[in-house]
C-alpha cells in the first residue's frame, strides 16, 4: 500500500502535557482534542459516575469564558463543533473548526477545560440533567442490557460499573470530590493534546505550550486496577416485553501490547459479527430470521481484551439465537475462518479505517488511543499495513484462544435457567 503523506510531530507543554500535531493533506478543517486516561475505570467505588459528571461541568465556563453562554456562543461564532466523551478508559474534549480559527479554538478549549470554575450553583443544575440522562438510559432495555453484561463480565471491578454511575451518587457528589478527582487523575503523564487536520494556522510551539499549560499538574495519578479477567455468570433483567436484548462477552487470550494480535482480533471480530457478511449476521438474521439486529466486535483495553456479542430480537427466539451464537463461536474456535472470510474482513476493516481517517476528529480519537491507551507512536497508516499482512493462521489462533466460557446478560421475559449452557 502506498502511504499517504501524513506529517506527525510532537512537543511538550512546560508541565509535560504531550502536544501531537498530525497534518492531514487536502482538508480545510482542524480538530483540537485534549484527552486523559481518566474515564470510569479510574474511579474509586464511591466515585462511580464522577468522570462523566466532570465532563459535563467543565462546559459551564472557565476564566476567560466564564459562563456556558460564552463557551457555546464563542464556539458557534467560529462555526465550530464542540463536544466531549467519557468512556471506561478515557475522557476527551474536542472542537473542530475551519483551520483559520485555530488560535481562537485552542484558546477556548484550553480555557474552559483547563481552567474550569466548576461553580457550585451550576453543579446543582447539571446534577439534575445527568440524573435525567441516567433515568433515560434506565428506560431503554438495550442500554440496560449493555450495563448488565458489564456487571456479569466484571462484577465489582470498575469495568463492571456503569459510566453514568448510580443516581444516588449524582445526588451526593460535592464540588470538593469532583475537583479532587480531576486534580488526581488529569495528569500530563496520562494525557495528551491532539491537533489534527490543516495545521497552516497554528500558533508557534511556544504559544501552544502556553495554551496547553493551562491544565493542572497533579501528583502522580492513581493506577487503574488491573484487568480482572472474565467473570462467567448470567444475569437477566426480567421484563414483560415482546422484544429481548441479548449480550455475551468472551475473553480472547491475546497479548494486547502486540499490534499484530490486536489486528488479528479485529479481523476475527469482523468475521464473527462485524458486518452484513459476518457469520452471525448471515446465519441468524438472513438465513434463520431470528433477529433484526445482531453483531460482534472486539474491545481492547491497555491490559486486556474482550469479545462482545449482541442481538435484539423477538423474545420467543432469544434462546434459540443464544445457542446458535455460542455454537458459531465454538465452530470458529475449532475450525478457524476460511481464506475467503479473511480477505473479505480485511478489505472491509481496511476500507472502514481509510474512510474514518478522512475525518480529523476520527484521527484525533485514534491518535489518543494509540498514545494514551497503548503507549505507541501515532501512525494511522501502520494499522492498515498490519491488517493487510495478517495471515489466516494468526486469525485462526485468535479464534482458538476464545474458550467456551462467556458472561451472559439478557433483558426480557426470561429466567437465568433458559441460558444454561453445555457445549456437549
Amino acid at each position: 500500500m502506498q502511504r499517504v503523506s501524513i506529517a506527525i510531530s510532537s512537543t511538550q507543554a512546560p508541565k509535560g502535557l504531550p502536544i501531537h500535531k498530525v497534518a492531514l493533506p487536502g482538508t480545510r478543517a482542524l480538530t483540537i482534542m485534549v484527552a486523559f486516561d481518566a474515564g470510569s475505570r479510574s474511579e474509586r467505588p464511591e466515585e462511580n459516575g464522577i468522570a462523566h459528571f466532570l465532563e459535563h461541568l467543565v462546559f459551564k465556563g472557565g476564566e476567560k469564558y466564564p459562563h456556558y453562554r460564552d463557551v457555546n456562543g464563542t464556539a458557534e461564532r467560529m462555526g465550530g463543533m464542540l463536544n466531549a466523551f467519557t468512556s471506561q478508559d478515557m475522557v476527551a474534549f474536542h472542537i473542530t473548526v475551519r483551520a483559520e480559527r485555530a488560535p481562537d479554538a485552542i484558546d477556548l478549549l484550553t480555557d474552559f477545560v483547563g481552567r474550569p470554575h466548576i461553580d457550585a450553583d451550576e453543579l446543582d443544575k447539571e446534577r439534575g440533567v445527568v440524573i435525567q440522562e441516567i433515568q433515560r438510559a434506565d428506560d431503554q432495555p438495550s442500554s440496560i442490557a449493555s450495563d448488565l453484561i458489564d456487571k456479569a463480565a466484571f462484577g465489582d471491578h470498575p469495568l463492571g460499573r456503569t459510566i453514568l454511575g448510580p443516581e444516588e451518587h449524582l445526588r451526593t457528589f460535592t464540588r470538593d470530590q469532583i475537583v479532587a478527582f480531576r486534580d488526581r487523575q488529569w495528569s500530563p503523564t496520562r494525557g495528551g493534546a491532539y491537533l489534527v487536520g490543516n495545521l497552516d494556522f497554528l500558533p508557534d510551539d511556544a504559544a501552544l505550550g502556553e495554551f496547553f499549560d493551562r491544565f493542572p499538574d497533579p501528583a502522580k495519578p492513581e493506577s487503574n486496577l488491573a484487568y480482572p479477567g472474565l467473570t462467567v455468570q448470567t444475569l437477566v433483567g426480567e421484563r414483560d416485553t415482546n422484544q429481548s436484548h441479548l449480550r455475551l462477552v468472551y475473553e480472547p487470550k491475546i497479548d494486547v501490547t502486540n499490534t499484530r494480535e490486536r489486528a488479528a482480533l479485529r479481523l476475527y471480530g469482523s468475521i464473527l459479527g462485524g458486518s452484513m457478511s459476518s457469520r452471525l449476521f448471515d446465519e441468524l438474521r438472513e438465513q434463520r430470521g431470528l433477529c433484526y439486529s445482531v453483531w460482534g466486535f472486539e474491545h481492547v483495553h491497555a491490559d486486556g481484551a474482550q469479545l462482545a456479542l449482541g442481538a435484539g430480537l423477538e423474545s420467543a427466539k432469544a434462546v434459540e439465537a443464544y445457542r446458535r451464537m455460542r455454537e458459531i463461536v465454538n465452530e470458529l474456535a475449532a475450525d478457524g475462518p476460511t481464506a475467503d472470510e479473511l480477505e473479505l474482513a480485511r478489505s472491509y476493516a481496511s476500507g472502514r479505517h481509510i474512510l474514518a481517517t478522512e475525518s480529523s476528529g476520527a484521527v484525533a480519537r485514534l491518535a489518543a488511543s494509540q498514545t494514551i491507551t497503548f503507549g505507541e507512536d501515532i501512525d494511522p497508516d501502520r494499522i492498515i499495513e498490519t491488517l493487510d499482512s495478517i495471515t489466516l493462521d494468526e486469525v485462526a489462533a485468535v479464534a482458538a484462544s476464545v474458550a467456551d466460557e462467556a458472561a451472559v446478560a439478557c433483558v426480557g421475559p426470561h429466567t437465568v435457567d433458559e441460558f444454561a449452557w453445555d457445549a456437549t
